[in-house]
């Protein structure tokens, strides 16, 4: 069986006497879509803030692509190829929409010396992201970040993770507070993302929205995960929100593990 492209084994996280991650086992393969499901409080937000490097895990193992690795800071996990996209990403509200895509990793042209950011370059990269996150009116690529609406800011925030190339891109609540244009738009990118060989974790209370777009469900409760094999295909809605709720039986031909 091929390595899984992140593996995570036994991590525990705790906060004083409060144990936020219990021995969490959790995978990610090549190419896959994840959907990470739960309750509040089930730990979900701590798995990820501990894989995007936000936090230190307790105990426990990370690997990426069989290597194990330790991420003490965000940006060792995004050199190790994981993008996190929270709810309100960072962004510089009073920056354009180009400068929030590149920030940090601005295009330099002429020589490097003279340091001089390619504004050109970046304003037509932006343009053709803002068009495959779904935003069809024609927003200026040199627009402040803070006359953007909720969701107009969220797509900016995933073409950013898309134009870098990301091996892993996590979607924490992506489709939260956007229209139904801005919702497809986000669920396309994620389809795309994994046609292009991109893996994904789709965290998101919106179980309707996960069904349509993830390959695999697993699902967390009290800290510690308690289905991990869920095929979306063979499987229902109402299934899963029994397993998350915590009810004795599954329903619809869904293993829990």
């Amino acid at each position: 069986m091929a390595e899984p492209l992140i593996r995570m084994e036994n991590i525990r996280k705790s906060y004083g006497r409060v144990q936020a991650l219990e021995g969490v086992n959790f995978h990610v393969n090549e190419s896959e879509i994840v959907g990470l499901l739960g309750d509040n409080g089930a730990g979900k937000s701590t798995l990820i803030k501990v894989l995007s490097g936000a936090v230190p895990l307790t105990s426990g193992d990370i690997f990426v692509r069989g290597r194990r690795v330790q991420f003490r800071t965000t940006s060792d996990a995004i050199a190790a190829g994981i993008e996190t996209i929270y709810q309100d990403s960072a962004l510089v509200t009073q920056l354009s929409i180009a400068r929030n895509l590149f920030l940090g990793r601005e295009p330099i042209k002429g020589p490097r010396f003279l340091n001089r950011m390619d504004q050109e370059e970046m304003n037509r990269v932006a343009d053709a992201l803002l068009k495959q996150v779904g935003i069809s009116k024609n927003i200026p690529p040199t627009t402040p970040i803070g006359s953007l609406s909720g969701g107009e800011r969220q797509a900016v925030a995933i073409a950013r993770a898309m134009h870098f190339d990301s091996d892993l891109i996590i979607l924490d609540e992506p489709t939260n507070n956007l229209g139904v244009a801005e919702t497809q738009g986000v669920l396309s990118f994620v389809r795309n993302a994994r046609d292009s060989g991109h893996s994904c974790i789709f965290i998101a209370h919106n179980i309707h929205h996960v069904f349509q777009v993830v390959d695999r469900i697993v699902v967390m409760r009290r800290g510690k995960v308690v289905a991990d094999d869920i095929d979306p295909k063979t499987t229902s809605v109402a299934a899963v929100e029994a397993v998350i709720t915590g009810m004795p039986e599954l329903t619809g031909g869904a293993p829990v593990h």
